[in-house]
């Protein structure tokens, strides 16, 4: 399987990259998991502070900015969202992998997009 074209359609214009531009598209885009991404921060920000450098938190935004580019094109969240429930719901270990690798090429294709 391979990422869905976008259709055209976004529902915001993609945010910057930094913690409360993210927060404020999330909120638009998947609000359900707003509590998850606010659980990340905290961590990035305990590992950032225990490992004495920044690495952690661009790694999270990193991260949330892939998410929210998957989540602001609805063709694509609707491929994303459909391969990782028929992989988390796969009868054979063969239809898991080959849903489980398109969740993963569509989120590698928007951490590419976002993270340069």
């Amino acid at each position: 399987m391979s990422q869905p074209a976008h259709d055209g359609t976004e529902l915001i214009p993609r945010p910057e990259r930094n913690p409360a531009a993210l927060k404020a598209a999330l909120a638009v885009v998947a609000a359900d998991r707003l509590p998850e991404m606010i659980d990340g921060q905290t961590r990035a920000m305990a590992e950032a502070i225990d490992a004495g450098g920044v690495e952690p938190i661009r790694s999270f935004v990193a991260h949330w900015a892939a998410v929210i580019e998957i989540e602001r094109h609805p063709a694509t969240a609707r491929a994303f969202h459909r391969a990782n429930y028929l992989a988390n719901h796969a009868e054979t270990v063969r239809e898991c992998r080959e849903h489980a690798a398109a969740v993963a090429e569509i989120y590698r294709a928007a951490y590419a997009t976002v993270n340069g």
